[in-house]
């Protein structure tokens, strides 16, 4: 559970006005302190999260935001933080501060989340020190169409109950998305070519080769991990066929010239495309690629924030390959981190990383805002095996992508 990456987690996050009670809420749930309490208002005011586990939604991570009835410059930026957790979350927990009642915070931030799909849990916090009546409460939930479970998270009374419902409420159906396993079969050999350079973290492999090693193994199927020099001679003494190669985009040319064209081959970031975001869509935006025009504006977004190499894939070697493609000069303009730029129209494309360190909503949502702005969106493992000429092979094994690139 400890070691269960964040983005694997299912991201329950905490709404409610300033004082509401939602770090002490958070404190209640893990049993720990982690957010910091306070009888001044306004004291939580970036997002805190914990990472625990709940049984058995299993590992989770529980987000404690800033007040939505946060007030002046400050308290405004505060406020836009935490509708943007809205976007990386699984289900939502919307406290009322039983002391004072539901108001049109609690109101406003509902209706949002309800417009994102988002399951929610009803939550009034301050049982123990509240004179609402039961009639208070029934017409609460009238009017937030809502179930509200009383608790006391000061006194953690009703901690247990809330759980319950938690768990009844946890959405399961992208806990289930496979990397692998639905490409492959008990017993089958999926080899994994690993390049280790100096871009390589020192002493580990990086999280999606992890990850996807994790799944093939989950699968009752045997992973066999090389470097890139050495699969040719990998293939020739494993004694059988494997029914997969994975590829480093980043070596994906010399890997396909030495993987026999009988077997599939595809990338760690063309899988995470589609456990992780919307393949198809993916595809769609790798052919927006040869619309650009030399002036245009492409923003190269990555989820994560790390020290950047001489040639590193971001910030020199995408932007190098679309020049080249395009014939022209390209303006590029980076983000990092969790923050996604609001001014996505200004952009012809947008060219994100494989998403390994955000979770699925998080990377659907923003492939989604894409969409609304009209601004096609691609990841950099397609576009990289669309700029060296291997997409057709990088995604046989997926039929609906193949047609979708194939479609002129």
């Amino acid at each position: 559970m400890n070691t269960t990456p964040t983005s694997s987690r299912l991201h329950i996050a905490i709404f409610g006005r300033r004082n509401a009670g939602k770090s002490s809420l958070i404190n209640a749930l893990t049993n720990q302190e982690v957010a910091l309490v306070s009888d001044v208002a306004g004291t939580t005011t970036d997002p805190v999260s914990k990472a625990m586990e709940i049984l058995p939604i299993g590992p989770v991570v529980i987000i404690d935001t800033a007040g939505l009835d946060d007030t002046g410059e400050l308290g405004e930026l505060r406020v836009k933080k935490t509708y943007e957790v809205l976007n990386r979350t699984d289900l939502a927990i919307l406290v009322i501060d039983g002391t004072i009642g539901l108001s049109e915070f609690e109101e406003n931030i509902l209706k949002v989340i309800r417009d994102k799909n988002i399951p929610v849990v009803g939550v009034i916090n301050k049982k123990d020190l509240s004179q609402y009546s039961e009639e208070d409460k029934r017409k609460w939930e009238e009017k937030l169409k809502l179930e509200l479970i009383e608790v006391s998270a000061l006194k953690k009374h009703g901690i247990e109950a809330l759980k319950m419902i938690l768990i009844k409420k946890a959405p399961y159906d992208d806990m289930e998305l496979s990397i692998v396993g639905d490409l492959i079969k008990p017993g089958d050999f999926v080899v994994l070519v690993v390049p280790i350079d100096k871009a390589a973290p020192k002493g580990r492999l990086i999280l999606p080769q992890q990850q996807t090693i994790r799944d093939i193994l989950d699968n009752d199927a045997m992973a066999i991990v090389t470097k890139e020099y050495e699969l040719k001679e990998t293939l020739q003494n494993i004694g059988k066929k494997p029914s997969l190669v994975i590829t480093d985009s980043q070596a994906f040319l010399k890997v396909s010239a030495d993987t026999p064209k009988d077997i599939p081959l595809t990338s760690f970031s063309i899988l995470f495309a589609r456990y992780k975001g919307d393949l198809e869509e993916l595809i769609r935006g790798v052919k927006a690629i040869k619309k650009l025009k030399p002036g245009d504006k492409v923003l190269i977004a990555e989820g994560c924030t790390h020290h950047r190499q001489s040639d590193d894939i971001g910030k020199v070697k995408i932007p190098r390959w679309i020049r080249q493609i395009v014939g022209g000069d390209i303006q590029f303009d980076w983000s990092s981190g969790i923050t996604f730029p609001d001014n996505l129209e200004e952009y012809s494309l947008i060219v994100h990383c494989g998403a390994c360190m955000l979770n699925r909503r998080e990377m659907m949502y923003r492939i989604s805002y894409a969409k609304s702005k009209n601004v096609p969106i691609v990841n950099y493992g397609v576009l990289i095996a669309y700029v060296q000429g291997l997409m057709p092979r990088a995604i046989e094994m997926f039929p609906l992508a193949k047609m979708i690139y194939e479609e002129e």
